[in-house]
């Protein structure tokens, strides 16, 4: 119920916050060729700016996950107007001149978004999503009547301001309809205006969870991005100027949202696609607005665009394998690569725009086919599973798959692996400054949008989702290599170095390769490609120094920027060919230096698929044999010992230097094995027990004469307290066979005391390190709560029927608020630490 309501809180921000801006627009046009228009253009700008970062809240939320129509709706309008109110806000402070640049500055995206508007509208109606289909039929309508009016004055405005007046109708017969649902308490409804519909969530389930919603706002950034230039082309615009700049920028600005939430939705390939596509829409607009300043067109660096051109045809190899359509796709972006390494002027000339036509259609086609496939039953076929199904057949490429496909290093996060995009934006930074760019005017050269948008701010990106996911110095690295090309760029190919050299300049320079030296060494511990990756940046570095003090010798600069470049090539590909392949293709190397515990006991501690039967019983031998191990149960990970094994118990104990007051639990996979010893226990405490288990509560016994029989001898101090202990049936099926196998275990929580439990057997591994024999490996979900509570509620009432009798007879269970709060942790220990209180 509370998940719906914010559901519908999203829902109506969205809507409303469409049918407000229409109101705006309605009032702006009707007052358009008048001499004063009643909202000035900058007033309208500012306001459009506003109500689009409100649509953007709205189409990213995470409870919109039944309505990706919804999605694309309001982040399409959200782009639309965001780059509207930038155009409008530049016509209202002088920098257009006259209705001709404003022409020119508005056609190419007001024609993209009157196809990306309709489509959506198409869609709408084909899956009887009725008011957003109006809703978008309408603004595209809007969109194309202003084409219309710019180019013939005598269309006039009414016609656009009738279509945001629609808009603005069924934005308030929407809002009307959820005032009725309320007020009346969910008994009146509107046609249209039920957000509580089981249908559509049936059909998310379907779906799967992981579905990329947004991969269709990323193909229509890239209409956009091609109208701009195609326009130029097929003469609707006369010139590329500055007024076209909110158009690319707002694209990039939007595809790197995108690029994050494909990482998000476990979409690696198609982040670092639309992460790639990102990088090209600002160098389009840094091209433009470099004419302010410049009539002279700039000139691109060749040997970058070509180094692009194959990674986009790498990237397009792999994303074959998930869909043939897309794959081909891509090849229009290699092409486009290629055009523009063959033409000095890149953006400006012909070859490149006739590539932009074919990307606009291309990308028309595709968000058509990707949008409709989302909800519909009958789906447009993509070649989905043709690559896949012939790659099944080979003995030498064997694909990953399965559920724990982009499990986390450490179990936290809940995105992809970005390494993939965090090498290739290095070779495209490295490659981008091979370039040789006079002193005197850097600018002329096209670089800072190769190395501050892809060596910069994609590596902040790409840091970040690897802190993320647990990978500590990998981010670490990414994030100072970003830092450090952001800094670079701006400084050396934006003017602000210029000729100067100076000692200032040196030390900051010396600061980074300091920190830089500290992550060649740390990677001595991770593996030889990153060791030689952050060795080959550390040569960069040194020639940022040498031309700093104005000692660089001749070529070193370009010769280690190729190493580099080599380096992080090599990176990229292993990261994508280990991330889709089973083995090492591309091996990345051992660590160069073995350190016991963390680092080096990778040989000593092997990872065990859990719900494999073979790998359970090869723990049970290791616990026979007196070893301790980390094993996955109903709640989290813990670390077990064979109470027949007194060795063993001792040092499960000691590996985590427990406090005094924190001992060890018993677990058994049933009563029977209890069974010799019925006789020692209370008829009635025996069958609460019998009541109770298995499930999270673990009930804190009497200590008595039955401990001896399960053989832990001295180590049996290490369990409970001299009065009681904690003892349950583990609601877990691996954990009861594993006990079936080795007979009672005593148990304690997989982490060092104090600290946060563990969820993932990395975790298990990185906080105990060497002191572990053997792991199963099963990643631990949040959504356990739900059935854990479930059966903390049952055994509850069962309990309730017998704790007077119970407390009676000896015997303390876990009351329901206690037993809740075992859903999070381990509730044998829990249930531990209250029995050291008796």
């Amino acid at each position: 119920m509370a998940e719906g309501q914010v559901q519908s809180l999203h829902y109506s921000i969205g809507l409303l916050g469409i049918a407000s801006g229409s109101l705006l627009l309605a009032v702006y046009s009707y007052s358009f060729t008048s001499p004063a228009p009643l909202i000035p253009s900058t007033a309208l700008g500012i306001l459009l700016f506003v109500i689009s970062a409100l649509l953007a809240y709205a189409g990213v939320q995470k409870s919109l996950r039944s309505a990706p129509l919804f999605k694309s709706l309001c982040l399409i309008i959200s782009v639309l107007w965001c780059s509207y109110g930038v155009i409008h806000i530049l016509a209202g402070q002088g920098v257009l001149n006259g209705i001709d640049d404003f022409r020119n500055a508005v056609v190419p995206g007001l024609a993209t978004f009157t196809l990306g508007l309709l489509i959506i509208g198409v869609v709408g109606i084909l899956q009887r999503e009725l008011i957003l289909a109006m809703v978008a039929s309408c603004i595209s309508l809007a969109c194309a009547h202003e084409i219309a009016m710019l180019y013939n004055t005598a269309f006039g405005s009414s016609a656009v301001a009738c279509n945001y007046m629609i808009v603005c109708f069924i934005g308030g017969y929407f809002a009307m309809g959820r005032g009725l649902y309320f007020l009346s308490k969910e008994k009146i409804t509107l046609p249209g205006t039920d957000l509580a519909k089981s249908k559509t969530n049936e059909q998310v389930q379907a779906n799967g969870a992981n579905t990329n919603d947004l991969a269709v706002i990323g193909l229509i950034l890239n209409m956009l991005s091609a109208s701009v230039f195609g326009c130029r082309l097929l003469g609707v615009t006369s010139n590329l100027f500055v007024g076209q700049v909110p158009w690319l920028w707002a694209a990039g600005i939007y595809q790197i949202g995108v690029c994050i939430f494909s990482y998000r939705a476990l979409d690696t390939l198609a982040a670092t696609f639309f992460g790639f596509t990102s990088v090209l829409k600002f160098a389009g607009g840094y091209s433009l607005l470099y004419r302010i300043w410049q009539q002279d067109e700039p000139v691109f660096p060749v040997p970058f665009l070509v180094v692009f051109a194959i990674l986009f045809a790498v990237l397009a190899l792999f994303i074959t394998i998930k869909s043939l359509v897309d794959g081909l796709y891509l090849l229009f972006y290699v092409a486009y690569c290629i055009a523009l390494a063959c033409r000095p002027h890149g953006f400006f000339e012909g070859g490149p725009q006739g590539v932009d036509v074919a990307i606009f259609v291309a990308s028309a086609l595709m968000a058509l086919i990707y949008q409709y496939n989302m909800k519909a039953s009958a789906k447009i076929p993509t070649g989905e599973g043709t690559v896949q199904a012939l790659l099944s057949r080979s003995s030498h490429l064997k694909l990953r798959e399965g559920k724990d496909l982009h499990a986390p290093y450490l179990g936290y996060s809940k995105y992809a692996d970005a390494e993939v995009l965090g090498f290739a934006c290095s070779v495209l930074a490295s490659f981008a400054i091979t370039m040789t760019v006079d002193p005197r005017a850097p600018l002329a050269t096209i670089v800072i949008p190769w190395v501050v948008v892809a060596g910069g701010i994609l590596k902040l990106l790409c840091g970040s989702v690897a802190f993320a996911r647990g990978k500590t110095l990998e981010s670490s690295a990414f994030i100072l290599y970003g830092v450090m090309w952001i800094i670079w760029g701006l400084a050396r190919y934006g003017g602000l170095y210029g000729t100067s050299r100076g000692f200032q300049v040196a030390v900051g320079i010396i600061a980074l390769m300091l920190v830089n030296c500290f992550i060649v060494f740390c990677t001595l511990f991770l593996s030889i490609s990153w060791f030689i990756y952050s060795l080959t940046f550390l040569l960069i570095l040194i020639g940022f120094l040498l031309d700093a003090v104005n000692a660089i010798p001749a070529g070193y600069d370009i010769a280690v920027t190729i190493i580099f470049g080599l380096a992080s090539f090599y990176c990229f590909l292993s990261a994508l060919f280990n991330s889709t392949f089973e083995g090492s293709h591309f091996p990345v190397g051992r660590p160069i230096v073995k350190l016991s515990g963390v680092g080096g006991g990778s040989t000593k501690c092997l990872h065990l698929p859990a719900r494999k039967a073979s790998s359970v019983k090869q723990i049970a031998e290791i616990m026979k044999n007196g070893g301790a191990c980390g094993i996955p149960t109903d709640t989290v990970y813990v670390l077990v010992a064979a109470c027949n094994r007194p060795d063993a118990v001792e040092k499960a104990y000691k590996s985590k230097r427990q406090a005094q007051d924190r001992p060890m639990s018993l677990w058994i996979s049933s009563l029977k094995q209890l069974e010799p010893k019925k006789h020692l226990f209370n008829p009635m405490l025996w069958e609460f027990m019998a009541a109770a288990w298995p499930s999270p509560i673990s009930l804190v016994v009497p200590r008595g004469k039955w401990v001896d029989f399960l053989g832990m001898k001295d180590s049996a101090k290490y369990v409970g307290t001299s009065q009681s202990i904690a003892i349950r049936i583990p609601d877990c099926s691996v954990t009861t066979h594993l006990i079936d196998l080795v007979g009672p275990i005593a148990v304690t929580s997989a982490n060092p005391t104090g600290e946060a439990d563990t969820t993932h057997h990395n975790q298990v591994y990185a906080k105990l390190g060497d002191k572990v024999l053997q792991i199963l490996e099963q990643v631990q979900r949040k959504h356990m709560q739900g059935h854990t509570n479930g059966s903390i509620a049952m055994a509850g009432r069962k309990k309730q029927q017998h704790l007077s009798h119970a407390i009676s007879n000896g015997i303390h269970a876990a009351s329901p608020e206690e037993s809740t709060l075992t859903s999070f942790t381990n509730s044998a220990f829990s249930a531990d630490e209250e029995g050291a209180k008796l």
